[in-house]
């Protein structure tokens, strides 16, 4: 691990971050998904916690007055916005994805796709329509994922906890 960062940003769900090679992000997942994004040639990278992969539509859908990190769809575009204001060339990022865990598999045993399932899938698909190649991932599974992007390096480090039999880590 490099040692050169000098700041250390923890993203809480529905926060997203855009820095250089002197930051270092982290996060805690459960069923919600982080994306990082990072251009190999500028140490430039992006980091979200998203909680769903998109507004919920029906009666009463949440008005969306402006964008929310919240949200998978509106995370991405709020980082790809970000980048290129910092002069990235967007498509030229490598994604990470992680997350998606099933956090209650005896109450979601009944439901598919459990929410986690489906922020993932949904981040699969938001960087696919963005032309970002997915060049490394650690989705689905039960439990929780400890994330850390080295925005200097690229790298991202997990660790993924377990669930016990009655449901704690």
């Amino acid at each position: 691990m490099e040692t050169g960062a000098a700041f250390e940003v923890y993203l809480l769900p529905g926060e997203y971050f855009v820095g250089d090679a002197r930051y270092r992000i982290r996060t805690v997942l459960g069923s919600c998904v982080s994306i990082t994004l990072w251009h190999r040639r500028l140490r430039i990278g992006a980091m979200s916690h998203f909680l769903l992969s998109e507004r919920e539509s029906g009666p009463d859908p949440e008005p969306a007055t402006e964008l929310s990190g919240r949200y998978g769809k509106d995370a991405l575009e709020l980082m790809v916005t970000q980048l290129r204001a910092c002069g990235v060339p967007v498509r030229e990022c490598e994604a990470k994805v992680f997350g998606g865990g099933t956090m209650f598999p005896s109450i979601e045993a009944g439901r598919q796709p459990g929410i986690g399932h489906r922020n993932g899938v949904a981040a699969e698909k938001l960087l696919a329509e963005y032309g970002i190649p997915v060049v490394s991932e650690s989705l689905f599974g039960t439990g929780h994922r400890h994330i850390l992007f080295d925005v200097a390096s690229g790298d991202v480090w997990v660790r993924q906890g377990e669930l016990t039999e009655n449901g704690g880590v």
